[in-house]
């Protein structure tokens, strides 16, 4: 019997196939009809303004008379056909269509200035339509040009982008809004936050110190966390994505909606470990089983228990995990885009900046600008899907010259930029990190009772500071700085609320 290949579907079709000759959607009656409206009454001008481009109307010569009435308009003058008269005398394309009479005609042939927001809505509607062809076009040329330096998951990523961008054409977003919605808006935020179990605004992380400096993570804010490597970055990444993934509860608003009440569904963007490490690094916290005794298998009858309880807990998190190594920013921006469409997204965690890359066509040689222009991404990426964005970030070296070890802004490695564009700082320090390394020796000449009191003193500093960490608080744009002080237990590398003592150390008094 012989063998049947598949067919593909590009090759099932028949080269002799007739091919149907379509032109693009347009409508020169509503263009028409929109530009007899504007000059009947330039009050309607205001309301499709804001969303209407010249660019949209698919008759050039309508587009630029809609720019002239608009520059008329702004000016504080009448725009009707006497005063557009003499800008379009010298117009050969306006005056092949009859000049200032065809201005005469449109102003006289309005049926009603009411229906001028329908006719701007259905120009803006096909012009959309028009840029979907083009997009679609590009999509097809692109991918037969077989380019090295382009790969076909980048074209994809460009693809996706321009139909995001074409998809935001002519949204009405902004404007100004009154005071007293403003107010409004406020006290519903405060409301909601009295309601909620952990009192935060924002996203909570777990730590109830940190919500209280922070308020949350907010909707829209990059937040920096910091650090020299063994301080802890990634694990107190992951408690804070871990809490907020476990206190997320929604309700069925009264319109049938679903509506976030607490915490957010989470998307881990794990550069560096693999997506089985940082569920050892949970299954650790979660069963107080150290992760290296996981790895090897070196887990006692007793504790599978415990296992399958927090298997169970861990299994019904609203937490995802994307491990690609070398992640684009682009690619980044289209995943999270993805998600928060098909099941929703209230915080994005990215571990860590300085592994981000960007598209090969921006790539630079200067690693300064292209850390910029992750982060000016990463900023973007937080307001376009209003979710808050934590990056982790590597300090520089000149940390471990100085004899304070305690992080500063100006030690933010590579990019001033970061600094910058983050609306929160934070920097993650161990002391005992340091101090174990420091374990004094005896010097030269030097009796005993004073090498024992030396000895001494590095001990008793090293009992203070056993377990403890900081998260340095650098900046806030809207809230105090300062120092929280944590608990961090190094066997099952978690964090967790410190629980006595001085826990917190403000710089401004917030």
């Amino acid at each position: 019997m012989a063998e049947t290949k598949p067919i593909s579907i590009a090759a099932s079709r028949r080269i002799d196939e007739p091919q149907i000759a379509r032109t693009p959607p347009v409508n020169f009656e509503a263009e028409q009809q929109l530009l007899g409206a504007l000059l009947a009454n330039n009050k309607a001008y205001d309301r499709v303004v804001e969303f209407l481009l010249p660019t949209h109307f698919a008759d050039d010569r309508h587009g630029r008379i809609f720019e002239a009435i608009g520059q008329l308009i702004t000016r504080g003058m009448v725009a009707n056909p006497v005063t557009l008269k003499t800008r379009f005398e010298q117009d050969q394309s306006l005056t092949e269509i009859g000049g200032a009479q065809y201005l005469a005609r449109l102003a006289s042939s309005v049926v009603a200035v009411v229906n001028a927001v329908d006719y701007a809505k259905l120009i803006l509607d096909l012009h959309m339509r028009r840029e979907l062809i083009a997009v679609g076009g590009d999509i097809v040329n692109d991918a037969y040009a077989v380019e090295d330096d382009i790969t076909a998951r980048e074209q994809m990523e460009a693809a996706e982008q321009k139909l995001f961008e074409l998809a935001s054409t002519g949204q009405q977003e902004g404007g100004f809004k009154e005071f007293r919605h403003a107010l409004g808006a406020a006290i519903d935020m405060a409301e909601q936050a009295y309601k909620r179990d952990s009192h935060v605004t924002g996203v909570t992380t777990g730590l109830d110190d940190l919500d209280k400096k922070l308020g949350g993570m907010h909707p829209s804010d990059l937040l920096v966390l910091a650090g020299r490597p063994s301080m802890g970055k990634t694990a107190l990444a992951t408690k804070m994505a871990f809490s907020a993934a476990l206190s997320y509860k929604e309700r069925i608003a009264e319109d049938g909606s679903r509506e976030v009440v607490e915490g957010a569904k989470v998307a881990f963007f794990s550069l560096e470990m693999s997506a089985e490490q940082l569920a050892t690094r949970l299954l650790s916290e979660v069963t107080e089983i150290p992760s290296d005794k996981i790895r090897r298998g070196e887990v006692r009858g007793e504790d599978f228990p415990r296992f399958v309880e927090a298997a169970q807990q861990l299994h019904r998190l609203p937490l995802y995990i994307d491990d690609t190594p070398a992640l684009s920013i682009s690619a980044l921006r289209t995943r999270a885009r993805r998600l928060a469409r098909t099941t929703g997204l209230g915080l994005i965690v990215i571990d860590y900046l300085q592994l981000l890359t960007l598209p090969s066509n921006m790539r630079s040689e200067n690693r300064v600008q292209e850390i910029s222009a992750i982060t000016r991404g990463l900023k973007a990426i937080a307001k376009e899907l209003n979710v808050p964005v934590l990056a982790l970030s590597q300090l520089s070296r000149a940390v471990e010259q100085r004899e304070d070890k305690h992080p500063q802004l100006s030690d933010l490695r590579e990019s001033g930029t970061i600094e910058q564009d983050a609306d929160v700082v934070m920097f993650v320090f161990r002391e005992e990190y340091y101090h174990a390394r420091a374990e004094p020796a005896r010097r030269e000449a030097e009796d005993e009772k004073k090498y024992n009191d030396r000895y001494e003193a590095w001990q008793q500093r090293g009992q203070e500071i056993h377990n403890v960490a900081e998260v340095i608080i650098g900046k806030q744009r809207h809230g105090p700085i300062g120092t929280v002080r944590l608990f961090f237990d190094g066997a099952y590398t978690k964090f967790d609320n410190l629980a006595g003592g001085d826990r917190f150390q403000d710089e401004d008094g917030g």
